[in-house]
């Protein structure tokens, strides 16, 4: 980046990572981060966003656990981010409170989420249409306003699906300055990866826990394999020229390989010359190249909880800070 930005990010944890997560949200992000040393980043693990989904709090712990363990093993430089859970910066919840006095309800009746639920209702004889909505799913969108605005962030990496929530925020923002004359929220932006697309999974459609189509970033490498043999191909001879953009195998390498080993994969998927078999042992080989060493990392982060705790509070302790006095500063404005 060319200037100094703030740039926050975060994951739910509601399942065990997965290749689509490493390749659409994970390495984009600290690739992000790492691109701006001289600028505030934050991430966090949005473990109370999860608590719609999950009711378990046994898996949001371990979920909770894994995803810290996995960025840590992939390299995320606690020096330039601060890296929180959701949990450990009570303020969150404080400006939730705050920016529901500013939120029309309306804006709420919008969110994407909210109006699938009461249209999948629709569809159900008898169900009335808040049928099964719970007030964190009606105001999700507010607390994920709280988590931007807390930090002043310019800048927020969302895929396609989460851009209204960075509008929202935005217009929430404008809501609270307008309402008290001050400019005291930052207004965000998005930022999306045009090129990047949902990452396939090992039936072809798109890769999702709910489909139980998913790669475990640190599973077992021989399991793997086995997954990866099982991808269902065309019955094309090997000496056949095939078309990369409808084969699982060679898009699933597309979204972790670097532009130069796909440029190669693809021209020998179009050239010919290539089996199916080779092609599945070509991606196989390459997770195991991007995923060896930090599967090592990530157990032994795993092995020792308390030690993660201990290192997750610590990291912590810049975005707690802040947070601190982005609130004593807001209580002043709205004389509390």
């Amino acid at each position: 980046m060319s200037t100094a930005k703030s740039i926050l990010t975060g994951i739910k944890p509601t399942g065990q990572v997965h290749v689509g997560n490493y390749a659409g949200m994970i390495r984009p992000t600290l690739d992000l981060m790492a691109s701006n040393p001289d600028g505030e980043n934050f991430l966090f693990v949005a473990n109370y966003h999860a608590l719609n989904s999950i009711g378990d709090p046994d898996q949001v712990r371990q979920f909770t656990h894994e995803i810290a363990a996995c960025f840590l093993a992939l390299g995320l430089n606690l020096e330039t981010t601060s890296f929180y859970r959701q949990s450990d910066v009570p303020e969150v919840f404080e400006l939730t409170t705050v920016l529901g006095s500013v939120t029309p309800k309306g804006l709420m009746n919008r969110a994407h989420a909210y109006k699938a639920a009461v249209d999948a209702n629709a569809q159900k004889p008898n169900a009335l249409p808040d049928d099964g909505v719970n007030m964190g799913l009606f105001t999700y969108p507010i607390l994920m306003s709280a988590d931007i605005l807390l930090f002043d962030a310019h800048v927020v990496p969302v895929g396609k699906d989460q851009i209204q929530h960075v509008e929202f925020a935005r217009d929430i923002a404008g809501y609270f300055n307008r309402r008290y004359e001050t400019e005291f929220f930052t207004l965000p932006a998005h930022s999306v990866q045009e090129n990047l697309e949902a990452v396939v999974g090992l039936d072809g459609r798109k890769m999702s826990k709910s489909y139980g189509n998913t790669l475990p970033l640190f599973g077992d490498a021989k399991a793997r394999r086995k997954a990866i043999n099982r991808i269902v191909t065309d019955s094309k001879q090997p000496e056949e020229p095939k078309d990369p953009d409808t084969n699982t195998v060679y898009q699933l390498y597309a979204a972790l390989a670097e532009p130069a080993e796909i440029a190669h994969l693809r021209a020998r998927f179009e050239d010919g010359g290539l089996g199916y078999g080779e092609a599945k042992r070509i991606l196989a080989d390459k997770l195991d190249e991007l995923f060896e060493a930090p599967k090592a990392r990530f157990e032994e982060y795993m092995s020792d909880r308390g030690e993660l705790e201990a290192m997750m509070a610590k990291a912590s302790e810049r975005a707690r800070d802040k947070a601190a006095r982005k609130i004593a500063a807001l209580r002043r404005v709205i004389g509390t």
